[in-house]
């Protein structure tokens, strides 16, 4: 196989995505039968796509694709565990997504974070936890769900920080894309907590989850592997 077909062999599993995620979107509009069948081929699919574009673009660190593709499979296990209801099911899903924000972080943050000094790991900490105990408290969420949802809002909370640390240290497309991304995944997710604290309508609970959801692991997934090809030819 030659190097130009490799380079393009991205396009089979982007395509079945983009076909996917018209799908799921179509069942979060009717009944929702479709998307519980469509929802877990999505971040596989996306996962394949990374990986079949980087096959054909050599020199990329193992430990980058790695963090990337481990963050897109524990997001694939958090939308599987989302289908069921319940309690059981709601928590599993949120703590599989934590895991991958935790591989999404340290990806992005050993650029972006590298060399901060300690003045400015305390500020940035100090205002993660600042938004996270004000997004937690602002949806509505208390009781015993009030400490598990308040690290989760952390984790986004960094997650935000350290794309847009890269914004104002490195700059560039990349780093817009990402920080995009990432609040567009907390947005999502917002949505999600308002569904199962407060009142959202169904319009919302449904379609505008999913849409932001997806479109939030697309640009971290573009992010991500243009992060991994500008430092592949930095070094």
């Amino acid at each position: 196989m030659t190097i130009m077909n490799k380079s393009r062999l991205w396009l089979i599993p982007a395509a079945f995505f983009l076909v996917c995620c018209v799908l799921n979107l179509y069942g979060c509009l009717t009944d929702g039968s479709v998307e519980q069948i469509v929802k877990p081929s999505l971040m596989t699919l996306l996962c394949a796509t990374t990986l079949a574009y980087l096959y054909g673009r050599t020199g990329a660190s193992g430990t980058d694709v790695a963090l990337l593709v481990t963050a897109q499979l524990f997001g694939f296990a958090g939308d599987t565990m989302l289908l069921g209801s319940g309690f059981i099911f709601f928590a599993g899903g949120i703590g599989l997504f934590l895991i991958g924000h935790v591989f999404y972080i340290t990806l992005f943050g050993r650029t972006s974070l590298k060399g901060l000094k300690g003045w400015q790991w305390a500020v940035g900490i100090a205002g993660a936890v600042a938004c996270a105990a004000a997004l937690a408290f602002g949806i509505g969420v208390n009781g015993v769900m009030l400490a598990p949802m308040g690290i989760y809002a952390l984790a986004l909370m960094m997650l935000i920080f350290s794309t847009l640390m890269g914004v104002i240290r490195k700059g560039g497309c990349t780093w817009w894309i990402l920080l995009c991304g990432a609040l567009l995944f907390t947005f999502s997710d917002s949505l999600i907590a308002v569904r199962n604290f407060g009142n959202l309508s169904p319009f919302m609970s449904g379609f505008g989850v999913m849409s932001t959801y997806l479109l939030a692991q697309s640009l971290l997934a573009i992010g991500g592997v243009r992060l991994i090809l500008n430092r592949k030819n930095a070094r």
